[in-house]
C-alpha cells in the first residue's frame, strides 16, 4: 500500500490534491453548463487565450496568474464585442480570436529566450506547485462560482432550451449568457495552476460528459461531474507519483479515461437492460403456453 500511502504522507502532494479537488468542484459546475449548451470551442479559446497575458506577466516579473486572468477575460470581451457589432458568427469570431491569441503568445514565448520552463507550466500547469496562496485564490473562485451559478440557475436553464422563453418571462437571456461566459473564464483561469492552458478543456469537460449517462437533473450532474474531478486529481496523482509521469497531463488524461470508462459502462448496462426486457415477455408467455397446449 505505499503506493497509496507514501505520496498521501506528503506536504506538497496534499496541497496539490486539495487545488486540484477545488477546481474539479468549479469546472465540474461550470463545465455541466459548457456541456449542456456545446461551448466546448469556447473553453479551449479563452485556455489559449491566456497564453499573451501569461507571457507578458512572466516577462515583467508579474503573477502568471494575474496575467492570466486579465488575458482571459480581455479574450471574453473581445467575444462578445465581435458578436454584437460584427457580423461574423459566434465560432467564427471566438475561431479568428483563439488564432490571434494563441500567436501574439507563441510571439512573445519565442521573443524571449529564458521561456523553456515556463512555456512547459504554461501549457501543461504545474499542480505540484500549489501553495497555499494558490489554495486560497482557488476556494475564492469556487465561492464566486456557486453564487452566480445559484443566482442564474433558472436563467441558464431557460436559455439553454429556449431563449425566447427566457426573455419572455424576464430572464435576460442576455445577461445570462454574459455571465455564463464569465464563469467559463473564471474556471478556465483558476485551473490554470492545475493544468495549463493546453490540457484545462480536458478537466472542463470531460467529468461532465462522464456525469451524463446517470441522471438528467442538472444539480446531479454537477455534483457527479465534481466527484469525478476529484476522483481524477486523485488518481492522476497517484499515477504521476508512482510512474514518473507529469501531473497535469495525468491529470487531464484520467479525466478522460473515467469519461470513456463512463460511457462504456452506461451502454453496456442500457444493453443488458434491453436484453432483460425483451427476454421477460417470452418468459411470461411460456407458461401460458405450456397451459394452452394439448395433452
Amino acid at each position: 500500500m505505499s503506493w497509496l500511502i507514501d505520496p498521501l504522507t506528503t506536504a506538497f502532494v496534499l496541497r496539490a490534491l486539495g487545488g486540484g479537488a477545488l477546481v474539479a468542484v468549479i469546472c465540474g459546475i461550470v463545465g455541466t453548463w459548457v456541456v449542456i449548451r456545446g461551448m466546448a470551442f469556447l473553453g479551449e479559446a479563452i485556455g489559449h487565450g491566456m497564453l499573451p497575458g501569461v507571457a507578458l506577466a512572466t516577462v515583467l516579473g508579474l503573477p502568471a496568474l494575474a496575467g492570466a486572468a486579465v488575458s482571459a477575460v480581455a479574450m471574453s470581451a473581445a467575444i462578445g464585442a465581435l458578436q454584437r457589432r460584427g457580423r461574423l458568427s459566434y465560432d467564427t469570431s471566438i475561431g479568428l480570436l483563439f488564432v490571434g491569441m494563441l500567436s501574439l503568445g507563441v510571439i512573445v514565448v519565442s521573443h524571449s529566450r529564458s521561456f523553456a520552463t515556463d512555456a512547459t507550466v504554461m501549457l501543461f500547469g504545474d499542480i505540484l506547485a500549489v501553495d497555499e496562496g494558490d489554495l486560497a485564490v482557488m476556494a475564492g473562485a469556487l465561492v464566486v462560482t456557486l453564487v452566480v451559478a445559484a443566482v442564474f440557475h433558472r436563467a441558464f436553464v431557460a436559455s439553454a432550451f429556449d431563449r425566447r422563453i427566457a426573455h419572455t418571462l424576464g430572464l435576460r437571456p442576455r445577461r445570462a449568457q454574459l455571465a455564463l461566459v464569465g464563469l467559463v473564464t473564471l474556471a478556465v483561469v483558476a485551473s490554470y495552476q492545475a493544468v495549463g492552458s493546453l490540457l484545462v478543456v480536458g478537466l472542463l469537460l470531460a467529468p461532465a460528459v462522464a456525469a451524463r449517462p446517470w441522471t438528467a437533473r442538472i444539480p446531479a450532474i454537477m455534483a457527479l461531474a465534481s466527484a469525478f474531478g476529484v476522483l481524477a486529481v486523485l488518481l492522476g496523482l497517484l499515477l504521476s507519483w508512482n510512474a514518473g509521469t507529469a501531473a497535469g497531463a495525468s491529470v487531464a488524461g484520467t479525466a478522460i479515461l473515467l469519461a470513456a470508462l463512463s460511457a462504456t459502462t452506461s451502454a453496456a448496462l442500457t444493453r443488458i437492460r434491453s436484453a432483460g426486457a425483451s427476454h421477460a415477455p417470452a418468459e411470461r408467455m411460456a407458461p401460458a403456453a405450456r397451459a394452452g397446449a394439448p395433452r
